[in-house]
């Protein structure tokens, strides 16, 4: 019978904002000497929340956790534009909003729901002949993005102090919540932004049961061994 290291498998973090996805798993790679170290879906600096950790063979298992459903919770902040569709993003117009209700708003956002064709924006890790968008859109090229197929379950907003909105959105993977805002906000007339980002679920996986990051680096290599959802039990959730 094949047998596993006790760090195969994966561990659910409280990512903070600031650092890259990249960042946390170079962090965890150097605190414990773990060679192998991955994840299973990228936050952008500026999201928090639920990062799915890979350790060893657990790498192997990217692909398939990456493939989940996901939901998260944010704030979209109406008026104002950006070129990265973020708060991350360079200012490039400015509106008066109109006057919205909470009602008005979820009447606004409900044609979302459902199957649609979703273009990456420019400033995103989208890679083109192997070049992330990102680094085109540095350099002022624009050029033209193929149309992903995304479902979103569900999208509505909870409450509203203008000019922003707080917001839940479950959704299937690849979908660029801050595409959502940003077309939401064409809708409006007054443009958006996605203003803050936290990803709450990410299939079975749930942020109740994650760590903040800097509680995690505090551990030893016997307290993570303890957290660790071991190879063979994620292979079993399916």
């Amino acid at each position: 019978m094949e047998t596993f290291d006790p760090l195969d498998g994966a561990v659910l973090v409280d990512k903070p904002v600031g650092p890259t996805s990249h960042d946390i798993v170079d962090h965890i790679r150097r605190r414990f000497g773990i060679k192998k170290v991955g994840h299973a879906g990228t936050l952008d600096p500026n999201a928090s929340g639920l990062l799915i950790l890979l350790l060893g063979r657990g790498t192997k298992l990217s692909e398939k956790l990456m493939a989940d459903d996901k939901v998260y919770g944010g704030t979209i902040k109406f008026g104002e534009v950006t070129d990265s569709y973020d708060v991350d993003g360079k200012l490039i117009s400015s509106l008066p909003v109109p006057p919205l209700t909470l009602e008005q708003l979820n009447e606004a956002a409900s044609p979302f729901v459902g199957d649609q064709l979703q273009t990456p924006p420019m400033v995103s890790a989208v890679k083109v002949e192997g070049v992330p968008l990102y680094k085109l859109a540095r350099k002022g090229i624009e050029i033209d993005r193929k149309p992903r197929l995304i479902h979103i379950y569900n999208f509505a907003f909870s409450r509203y102090e203008e000019p922003v909105g707080e917001f839940r959105i479950a959704c299937t993977k690849g979908t660029y919540v801050r595409s959502i805002a940003h077309d939401l906000g064409q809708k409006l007339g007054c443009g958006a932004h996605l203003a803050t980002l936290r990803r709450a679920v990410s299939g079975r996986f749930d942020i109740a049961d994650a760590m903040p990051l800097s509680n995690l680096l505090e551990l030893s290599t016997t307290e993570l061994q303890k957290r660790v959802i071991p190879f063979l039990t994620l292979v079993a959730r399916g």
